[in-house]
């Protein structure tokens, strides 16, 4: 088997072969082909597109790559895990981990870091004081037993071939492609071994897929994925043409979730945590629970104070704040009919909420707060958006993004908002 093989196979648009695959997976974990060959294929792949057989292989063949978890024996509840492709405020798993546990149900969610526009659940937790990403398996299998959800970074024995190839995608340009977009998130999920999966697949401006015709094709991807290994798998595509919630950050963000998890917040994070609360749960065999109970009566408060202190965090301790705030008032009177979700996001991102590399830093209170949404009536000068960040010679470059971020229009426009939940696959 040789690699140059390989690339003019997918680059004639031929089908790979399942040695062919096995092969060169392995080969470059191995580090037996090189990084710039992988990028051809990839760029390869992107063009040309796979099969359902050749990414059902690619995906297996990521999973062995590494370990297999297994939670069947050792846990006395059925697990459910969610997983969401990427938006602006995407803060939905810090509430609905502890949620979905609070209702019977075992959550052993990896997740990872933001990476441009989008936001990292890990980098929004670790601006609790004293809260672990990096749990080894048996920390993680302790937490999920002793509090009913654990979120944690995913180990390094767990999919490794992904975890160079993401690295190696995310600067040639074919992060896009849906196969690998694909058999990146499900070979994660399927080696985590959970026994049921709801995908969260964002569509809009904000989001990687920009249309519901390529969300509805990398959900359908996805859940053939796990369905096919033998995971419960179902994907909600929601919105993300306005930024979920009120906030873009990391702790910003944390301070809203826990507003969500004492029975308040922004209504459209609610909605979204009740909507994929209930699918997890029912993928999970738990069909009579009712997550807005565990919402109203404190008992999903419960579950995340216990969670956040089992991986050293302190529930209690103050979140970090920027030093540094620029506000942006209502430039007219009127209707909000638009709020950009990219644009808010990079707008984040270049206050430092985000990196532009993975080695990169990040911080802590750097964000954007909103203080309408789409559908709000606003004045000419009322605090619009409020930036934060630690270093205010980022507030320029900030601004660049905001320009044409928003619509107003006269008072009395109709305005019919977006569902959150745009459609289901199954």
């Amino acid at each position: 088997m040789d690699v140059i093989s390989v690339i003019r196979t997918k680059r004639d648009k031929g089908e790979l072969s399942p040695e062919q695959i096995d092969w060169v997976i392995d080969a470059y974990t191995r580090g037996e082909v090189a990084d710039e060959q992988m990028s051809a294929l990839a760029m390869a792949i992107l063009l040309n597109g796979m099969n359902r057989d050749e990414i059902a292989r690619w995906t297996a063949a990521m999973i062995a790559s590494g370990e297999r978890m297994d939670f069947s024996s050792s846990l006395s509840r059925p697990t459910a895990d969610k997983h969401s492709t990427g938006g602006v405020g995407d803060k939905i798993t810090l509430p609905l981990a502890p949620l979905v546990a609070a209702c019977g149900a075992a959550v052993p969610q990896l997740s990872g870091r933001g990476l441009g526009h989008t936001g990292g659940t890990l980098d929004k937790l670790e601006s609790i004081p004293g809260w672990r990403a990096l749990l080894s398996n048996e920390e993680m299998l302790s937490v999920l037993d002793g509090t009913g959800a654990v979120i944690c970074a995913a180990g390094d024995g767990l999919a490794p071939a992904d975890k160079k190839l993401y690295a190696l995608r995310d600067v040639t340009g074919t992060v896009e492609a849906i196969p690998l977009i694909a058999s990146s998130i499900m070979s994660k999920k399927i080696a985590e071994g959970t026994g049921s999966l709801v995908l969260d697949v964002k569509v809009g401006t904000g989001a990687f897929m920009k249309t519901i015709e390529d969300a509805r094709e990398l959900a359908s991807t996805m859940v053939a994925l796990g369905t096919d290994s033998g995971v419960r798998t179902a994907a909600l595509l929601t919105d993300m043409s306005t930024p979920l919630g009120l906030t873009a950050g990391n702790a910003l963000e944390v301070r809203e979730s826990v507003e969500v998890l004492a029975g308040g917040g922004p209504a459209d994070v609610v909605e979204l945590t009740l909507a994929l609360a209930r699918e997890m749960l029912d993928a999970a065999g738990l069909k009579d629970a009712d997550p807005a109970k565990a919402l109203a009566d404190g008992s999903a408060m419960d579950v995340w104070r216990r969670m956040i202190a089992a991986q050293g965090g302190d529930p209690d301790a103050a979140l970090p704040v920027a030093r540094e705030q620029h506000v942006i008032m209502a430039p007219a009177s009127g209707v909000l009919t638009r709020l950009d979700a990219y644009d808010i996001g990079v707008a984040a991102w270049r206050l430092g909420a985000g990196r532009a590399r993975k080695e990169d830093p990040v911080q802590a209170g750097a964000g954007v707060e909103m203080h309408a949404k789409p559908g709000d009536t606003v004045t000419a000068g009322q605090p619009l958006l409020t930036l934060h960040t630690d270093t205010p010679e980022k507030f320029g470059y900030a601004l660049e993004s905001l320009g044409s971020s928003w619509d107003i229009a006269p008072e009395g426009t109709s305005f019919t908002r977006t569902p959150i939940v745009l459609d289901r696959i199954a």
